[in-house]
């Protein structure tokens, strides 16, 4: 499966989330690492649900880049 993942530079660090996966979170102190770290985020978070009896909910997520003038 392949699920979207927004990824956010803050003034320090780097968060990750998962609009498909509620609670799918990381941080990281660069854009690689919070990428490699919401991978395994996401293993677990699948690994939790189906240890709980549940499936992992199909993506639904899109992106679009929108051009404006600003």
């Amino acid at each position: 499966m392949q699920y979207l993942v927004v990824i956010e530079r803050g003034p320090n660090s780097y968060g990750a989330y998962v609009p498909d996966l509620p609670g799918c979170v990381a941080v990281g102190e660069s854009h690689e690492e919070v990428g490699t770290l919401i991978q395994e985020a996401i293993e677990f978070h699948i690994e939790g649900l189906r240890a709980h009896g549940q499936h992992a909910p199909e993506p639904r997520s899109t992106s679009q880049i929108v051009s404006v003038d600003a």
